[in-house]
């Protein structure tokens, strides 16, 4: 299970800094984008355009790393978003992945 914590920032899983290339898909619009940050529970997004997505909807991010993602937007401005991972056993099963397979022993980034 993803681990519950705040950090000291007051996030609830630490943030790990990287640079993957994706696309992001609400409704019929389908822009590219980067994810600039990523933990256990979401990541931030930096977009390459705009998008009519609002807090709240549901998007679909795509990359070699994750696969499909669906997630729920909680903030977006500034051209980045911040978005939360859907909390079912196949997401976790995915995250889990990707943090084993391409960050390889992070402190504080494994399953409790």
């Amino acid at each position: 299970m993803l681990a519950a914590q705040q950090s000291a920032d007051g996030r609830r899983a630490q943030r790990i800094r990287c640079h993957i290339r994706a696309s992001l898909k609400f409704l019929t619009q389908t822009l590219d984008c980067r994810i600039i940050d990523i933990s256990r529970t979401g990541m931030a997004v930096q977009l390459h355009g705009w998008i009519e997505a609002k807090r709240g909807s549901t998007v679909t991010l795509t990359c070699a790393e994750l696969g499909h993602v669906e997630c729920t937007v909680r903030w977006y401005r500034a051209g980045k978003l911040g978005l939360e991972f859907e909390q079912t056993s196949n997401m976790v099963a995915q995250i889990t992945a990707y943090f084993r397979n391409f960050h390889r022993d992070p402190k504080n980034m494994r399953p409790s």
